[in-house]
């Protein structure tokens, strides 16, 4: 099977998918939607850890139909969708913020129909970033702020990083606020001050940042 070329730009540019091992699992099967039961699939992760972005990739590839946030829409209105894409045969991708469950924490589907439908998807779960993931992120949002970080310096945060994709994005977003407040280029001095959440200027010397 042929692997994605990464990083991936979506058609129309400004959008970069980047992967690491821990994502080859849910790329080749992105790729290959033909072996999905019933032509659907169930992809669930973190926040921000890219699940509506491939989406996106998956239906600019004209491999199928995506429908993002589907626990969070009206479990009939889902129902449909599915109804809809067995009758074109066209691959369905739902993206949910949790794994479809039968109980316990997860996405649980009260309809009957339908939970027994989406049981039977095939599960694609985005987990915490591998060492290259996580480097890939941190460079990719470096580079959408402009930002310049050496890799020297990039040596030495990478291993001291929480290992989730939203964690990657709010310390890159630290790092560009100290260095506009600063008017300083990124150095190790600047990324320390940055990962411990200090910000010059404030009451109290401490920023937490926001996970979104």
């Amino acid at each position: 099977m042929t692997q994605i070329a990464l990083p991936l730009e979506l058609a129309g540019g400004g959008e970069i998918i980047v992967g690491g091992p821990s994502l080859h699992a849910v790329f080749a099967a992105l790729q290959a939607p033909e072996t999905w039961p019933y032509r659907t699939a169930v992809l669930s992760g973190p926040p921000r850890s890219g699940k509506s972005l491939l989406a996106r990739w998956f239906v600019s590839s004209g491999q199928g139909d995506a429908l993002d946030d589907a626990d969070r829409l009206p479990e009939v209105e889902v129902f449909h969708r599915w109804n809809r894409a067995q009758a074109d045969g066209r691959p369905l991708l739902l993206v949910s913020r949790q794994p479809v469950v039968a109980g316990g924490d997860g996405w649980r589907i009260t309809l009957p129909d339908l939970a027994s439908r989406l049981g039977a998807a095939l599960p694609l779960a985005i987990g915490a970033p591998d060492d290259i993931l996580l480097r890939a992120l941190v460079e990719e949002h470096a580079r959408r702020r402009g930002l310049m970080i050496g890799e020297s310096v990039l040596d030495w945060l990478l291993p001291r990083i929480e290992r989730s994709h939203a964690a990657a994005e709010a310390l890159v977003a630290t790092i560009d606020r100290l260095s506009l407040e600063r008017k300083a280029p990124v150095t190790l001095a600047l990324v320390r001050d940055a990962l411990a959440g200090r910000v010059h200027g404030n009451a109290d010397g401490h920023w937490q940042p926001r996970l979104l």
